[in-house]
C-alpha cells in the first residue's frame, strides 16, 4: 500500500493547479463517488473547441487530489475527444493497460493504485466531471 502514498503522489496532492471556480464557466459538472463520497467540481471556459479556462475544487482522497493535480497539469488547450480518450485510457490503465498518451501521460504516476479497485473511482473522479463539464459547454 506504501506506493500508493509515496513521496511524489505527496506532492502532486500539495499542489493543485487552477483550484476554485469560474464565473463565468461554459460547462460545470460536479461528480461524486459513491465508493468513498469523495466529490470534485469541475468549471470549463471552451473557445474554438478548447479548455482555455479550467478550475476545480477538489474534496477527495490522496489519490483523487493527485488525479485532480495530474488533470489540472494537463487539461488547457485539450478538446472534449482528448478527455474522454484520457477517462478511457486512464480506466484501461488501471486494470492492466498501457499509461494514457500525451498530455495525460504523467498518469502513469498512478499504476501502483491498479491492485487497489476500491481506488479507482476517487482517482477517475476528476476526468470524469471534466469530461462531463466539456459535455455540458457543448450543449450550451
Amino acid at each position: 500500500m506504501s506506493a500508493l502514498y509515496s513521496t511524489e503522489l505527496l506532492a502532486l496532492a500539495a499542489d493543485i493547479p487552477h483550484t476554485g471556480r469560474l464565473a463565468d464557466a461554459t460547462g460545470s459538472a460536479t461528480c461524486r463517488s459513491p465508493v468513498c463520497g469523495s466529490t470534485v467540481t469541475v468549471d470549463v471556459a471552451v473557445g474554438d473547441g478548447l479548455v482555455s479556462r479550467f478550475a476545480q475544487e477538489v474534496r477527495t482522497c490522496l489519490l483523487g487530489q493527485a488525479s485532480a493535480s495530474l488533470m489540472g497539469a494537463a487539461i488547457m488547450g485539450t478538446d472534449a475527444n482528448a478527455l474522454t480518450t484520457a477517462l478511457k485510457d486512464v480506466e484501461a490503465m488501471l486494470t492492466g493497460g498501457p499509461a494514457p498518451q500525451p498530455p495525460f501521460d504523467s498518469y502513469r504516476m498512478l499504476q501502483a493504485a491498479r491492485e487497489h479497485a476500491a481506488r479507482h473511482a476517487a482517482i477517475l473522479l476528476p476526468l470524469r466531471a471534466a469530461v462531463e463539464a466539456m459535455e455540458k459547454s457543448r450543449q450550451r
